[in-house]
């Protein structure tokens, strides 16, 4: 299958413009924003997927649980030829396939319907022993979450399962910019240590070091890559 990227007129730098296609009071704009970088570096550099290739049994899974401001993703996806760009100003209205939140029966790509926080981590448990049953070995799932979502329960019991089993092919993102309730101490990766998983915390801002952490060797062990930034929401 074609892996990484694809032939397309749109580079990381069109991505401001293509947000600002989409407007509306619920746009949740720094949420999306504080996504952006790990997002692009993803569907760039990392993941085996591509608009032909969006229903093959051996792609890769992306599962966006951080569904507030979806608008990077919708960049995004429009950057990669999975998304119209036709469709971006329609964003949120009533007979628009962008909702507020992604909907998987609607965006082409989505692999799962976004909004309810602390669902996105179990389900990308339950997608890589799904894969594993089937004997795929070879399809990376990853989840991208916010770190005020780790607060809930959901997570923590997806995390600590994923850790003990060994689920290799498991990749969570956790995009920090301290808007969570609770501070835990050495930061989400240490929650996330703790449980057996591979850790790496970098600059969400930095393609090379997004790049080299979301690629990093984990063998036996399911990945966690947390991504700092400074914006809140």
């Amino acid at each position: 299958m074609t892996l990484t990227g694809t032939d397309s007129a749109y580079d990381y730098t069109d991505l401001p413009r293509l947000m600002s296609l989409m407007t509306g009071d619920e746009k949740h704009g720094p949420a999306a924003t504080s996504t952006l970088d790990a997002l692009w570096v993803l569907y760039d550099r990392v993941l085996r997927v591509t608009p032909a290739t969006a229903e093959a049994p051996d792609r890769d899974r992306f599962l966006l649980s951080k569904g507030h401001g979806p608008m990077a993703y919708y960049a995004v996806l429009t950057a990669k030829g999975f998304v119209p760009e036709e469709w971006l100003a329609g964003f949120g209205s009533f007979d628009s396939p962008l909702g507020h939140h992604p909907d998987r029966t609607l965006v082409p790509g989505a692999e799962i319907g976004s909004g309810s926080l602390g669902h996105g981590l179990p389900l990308a448990v339950g997608t890589a022993l799904g894969l594993r049953a089937q004997g795929l070995t070879g399809p990376a799932v990853w989840v991208l979450v916010g770190d005020a979502e780790m607060d809930e329960g959901s997570n923590g019991e997806a995390l600590a399962f994923a850790g003990a089993v060994g689920l290799e092919n498991l990749h969570v993102v956790v995009v920090d910019n301290d808007s969570a309730t609770f501070g835990r101490r050495g930061g989400p990766a240490a929650r996330f240590a703790v449980e057996g998983w591979s850790t790496a915390t970098v600059d969400g801002r930095d393609h090379e070091a997004l790049y080299q952490a979301f690629t990093a060797p984990h063998p036996g062990r399911p990945h966690c890559v947390v991504a700092r930034v400074e914006s809140k929401d």
